[in-house]
């Protein structure tokens, strides 16, 4: 089975490097716009076909127009066409779907073009023990912190709060172990408790962005008084990114941590709600706390840790988990803010989250032999995955940051 990978490092470009990434971004954002300009002359003459084809003439004419253009790499070119006729593609696909905004392509401004993509490793880019040799820019010093698994595809450069990082695509040839699913868990996802498991583990964690909210503020102040275009304001943008970058680090780091501990749990499968997160975040009042519970991420990071050790996550259907008794099954009409669950048919009485996770896991396991909604499972499993649920509920992520910590 084939797996991609992504493998971030920091690389370290001397001033003259700098430069020549700098350059580029702004010519590769200069380039995306003006085929957008042309695609949209286009269409006010009637023409009204996007397509690869029509992306290249319009190419040709920028590059007659302006050599300066051919300073990009050849295949950069072809990849920021891509970009463009991808998000032609989407805008056509909400149109016709008719859900959401439609978000016609924009034109970007410097701050919003940030990588340089070279979607082929054929000698445009290479490495060499602690340096890497990009085409058209040099050689920059790497960090590889980690060996890199499998074959490199791609490299995208990425310039992030004034730091600049490698970002290599693997394709990693690898045959999955088979694991009987004999042990599987619901997971249900909430915004008071970060998530809780069918067989009762509650896991929670620290919100980071709420934490750092009153710096990245102090600095969006300071950012709105500076004079457009000076050095000083652009300092006060490179700070700013800098606290969203940190406290993007921190939860992503914290989402690595628990969803490799879940893998490594003794669980054989996870269930989880198949969620609208877009749609979600249309309520103002919980778009802000969705978002930092960063949902998509997490069931994304726990998906793919899960296939590499031959583990399923399975996405239910969603409606009334939290409204339906997980004893009889019975539904009632239940307030968000009611945080317990108490049946008026049958008077079971639960957490509501904890209920909820207990549906996740029955939908999933619908027409499978046995029930595991309240943890059955066969002793053996139970004695070897016994150590690692304890080291799971009682985590103490002091190790990760400050106050956070798994009951």
């Amino acid at each position: 089975m084939e797996l991609t990978r992504a493998y971030k490092f920091r690389i370290y470009p001397d001033a003259t490097r700098q430069a020549e990434i700098d350059e580029r971004l702004i010519l590769a954002q200069q380039f995306y716009n003006k085929i957008l300009e042309n695609s949209i002359e286009s269409y006010k003459n009637g023409k009204t076909k996007v397509s690869m084809a029509q992306f290249n003439r319009f190419v040709k004419e920028a590059i007659k127009d302006d050599k300066k253009y051919l300073r990009l790499y050849s295949q950069t070119r072809c990849e920021i066409e891509f970009r463009l006729l991808k998000a032609y593609q989407n805008f056509f696909r909400r149109c016709k779907s008719g859900k959401g905004k439609r978000g016609f392509p924009r034109f970007r401004s410097r701050d919003r073009y940030n990588s340089l993509t070279y979607p082929q490793d054929n000698g445009s880019f290479s490495i060499e023990k602690n340096r890497l040799r990009v085409s058209r820019i040099g050689t920059v010093g790497i960090k590889l912190h980690r060996i890199i698994e499998g074959q490199i595809k791609t490299l995208a450069i990425k310039r992030e709060a004034g730091e600049y990082y490698a970002i290599f695509t693997t394709i990693i040839e690898k045959t999955m172990p088979e694991v009987k699913d004999i042990n599987p868990v619901g997971i249900d996802m909430g915004l008071k408790t970060f998530a809780v498991l069918s067989d009762a583990t509650a896991i929670t964690k620290p919100n980071f962005r709420k934490d750092s909210r009153k710096r990245i503020a102090r600095w969006q102040r300071i950012v709105a008084r500076r004079e457009k275009g000076s050095n000083r304001r652009q300092k006060a943008k490179d700070r700013l990114n800098n606290e969203y970058q940190a406290a993007n680090n921190q939860q992503t780091d914290y989402l690595h941590k628990i969803t490799a501990q879940l893998v490594s749990s003794g669980y054989t499968s996870f269930a989880m709600e198949k969620l609208q997160v877009q749609n979600m975040m249309r309520n103002h009042r919980l778009a802000k706390p969705i978002q930092d519970a960063s949902w998509s991420r997490f069931r994304q990071l726990l998906s793919y840790k899960a296939e590499s050790a031959g583990m399923e996550v399975i996405e239910v259907n969603p409606k009334d988990t939290s409204r339906t008794c997980s004893n009889c099954g019975s539904i009632q009409e239940m307030f968000l803010s009611e945080r317990i669950f108490l049946c008026v048919r049958c008077g079971m009485q639960k957490d509501r989250d904890y209920n909820a996770s207990i549906n996740i896991l029955k939908r999933a396991t619908a027409g499978h032999a046995g029930s595991h909604a309240q943890g059955d499972m066969a002793s053996a499993v139970q004695q070897a995955s016994k150590s690692r649920i304890e080291e799971l509920r009682t985590y103490s992520a002091s190790n990760v940051a400050g106050e956070a910590h798994i009951l």
